[in-house]
């Protein structure tokens, strides 16, 4: 684990470092928030930073997603101060530690802000034998594409495969293609120079250094733009990049994973991806089945869930009633484990009795049934007409709400179903574009669409 401690708070933050040290973790130290982007963004990766209650913590947390650096924040201060506990969570902060520091508290909470939902449940015989396959591939340096339906666990298996590798000691970096803007992408992944473009006020090192000696995960890939595309091949081929606004390679070792939740073979024959770049990243590939097809791991997982929420809400874990497994296993799982966490989560919460009742589990349509999908809803709509077409005839099919529909107009409905799905996704866009049938790409322009309109009072469109 990489720690990053930012402030002084008269030499205890440093304790709860030298702790962390003796713990395994690597750590770094800088005087301020600001020193601390700047480090950064010049390739100092971190997995948690420990900040100063005193610093500016709201700012640093904008700051790091408008940088799109993924790393929690846990904010320091000195005794139990309960105002500034408050405060920091509200500026976003993940957890907050009293300090002097106790060496046992430390540890429970960088282990708790940093673990990932890397446990890889695999009771079904189907997950079974993926997993073995990712066992023999793990410690070679051979490029693996994932591929499975939205939700399947992607990333999850990318993390787990990183962890048996010989680079497990590296840094593991993760890039959803789909979620960076396209003219931002290539940035995202090789870096720039000061004054490269309008906007780059200082050098930032690209993923793909950031990701030297360890492995580096292209989530999404098939959303990469074909000009885009070319460049990634060129890395892979020659093993170096190079910076925006720079004439000078520089050498990368990194391990690729990438991910896909279409066909990227269909991509290719419609000229959508090139064959090249497929061939190249899909040394090996592991197929993630659906949740769906993995009945035996229905439960398991659920049960998982079930205790991570009620540990991170600070209520008993409970179990789940049989006629609640019942109702669970008999479900379609249309958004896969991601819908089942969702529903996991919401139900832990609402849940009146010692154990999760089956009201508490709230799955939508017919127990998860999958409605019909229309050739317009399966393929690439850029611009997310036809999909909105199909979902408005099930939606009119299957919940009888015509009259809720009329005098309204498309514009207006398809707006609020893109909102409600969004909604129901808990702000996750991959799963919500799979949902509703359109490209992650024509979701987020729809996004950007509405952030410029009159959005309706208590919505928000992102």
């Amino acid at each position: 684990m990489r720690l990053m401690i930012i402030g002084h708070l008269g030499g205890h933050i440093s304790t709860a470092g030298k702790i962390a040290l003796k713990r395994g973790a690597k750590v770094i130290h800088c005087e301020d928030t600001e020193q601390a982007l700047g480090a950064l963004m010049n390739g100092k990766g971190a997995d948690v930073a420990m900040v100063d209650v005193k610093q500016n913590i709201a700012k640093f947390v904008t700051d790091l997603e408008e940088a799109r650096i993924h790393m929690p924040v846990v904010a320091c201060g000195i005794d139990a101060d309960a105002r500034a506990a408050v405060k920091a969570i509200q500026d976003g902060a993940k957890e907050y530690v009293p300090l002097p520091p106790d060496a046992d508290l430390i540890a429970a909470v960088l282990e708790a802000v940093t673990a990932e939902n890397n446990t890889m449940i695999a009771n079904d015989p189907a997950m079974k034998n993926v997993l073995l396959m990712a066992d023999r591939v793990a410690s070679s340096e051979a490029t693996v594409m994932i591929t499975g339906e939205s939700g399947t666990g992607k990333e999850v298996m990318s993390q787990y495969i990183h962890r048996k590798s010989k680079r497990k000691d590296g840094t593991f970096i993760a890039v959803n293609c789909a979620a960076i803007p396209e003219n931002l992408l290539e940035s995202e992944l090789f870096g720039h120079e000061k004054g490269a473009f309008t906007g780059a006020a200082g050098r930032r090192i690209g993923k793909f250094e950031e990701a030297s000696n360890g492995t580096l995960l292209l989530d999404e890939v098939s959303e990469m733009h074909p000009s885009l595309q070319a460049k990634l091949l060129r890395v892979i081929q020659e093993k170096e990049i190079t910076r925006i606004g720079s004439n000078d390679p520089v050498k990368v070792d990194v391990r690729l994973i990438a991910t896909s939740n279409r066909n990227l073979e269909d991509s290719v024959n419609k000229g959508e991806f090139r064959e090249d770049l497929y061939f190249r990243l899909n040394v090996i590939n592991i197929h993630l089945p659906a949740l769906r097809e993995r009945p035996a791991d229905i439960v398991p997982l659920a049960l998982f869930f079930a205790d991570k929420f009620a540990e991170q809400n600070g209520i008993p874990k409970k179990k789940i009633a049989l006629k609640t497994q019942e109702k669970l296993k008999a479900a379609k799982w249309r958004g896969n484990i991601r819908e089942l966490e969702n529903i996991m989560h919401r139900a832990t919460l609402m849940s009146m009795s010692d154990e999760i009742e089956p009201e508490a589990v709230q799955i939508q349509g017919n127990m998860g049934e999958t409605p019909a999908i229309t050739p317009e809803a399966s393929a690439p709509d850029p611009t997310g007409v036809s999909s909105a077409k199909s979902s408005v005839t099930h939606t009119i099919q299957n919940t009888g709400a015509v009259e809720n529909l009329v005098g309204r107009t498309i514009a207006d409905v398809e707006r609020d179903m893109i909102l409600n799905t969004l909604d129901h996704c808990l702000g996750n866009r991959t799963h919500a574009a799979n949902i509703l049938g359109i490209s992650i790409r024509t979701l987020r322009n729809k996004l950007n669409q509405y952030k410029e309109e009159v959005v309706p009072e208590n919505r928000t469109c992102c």
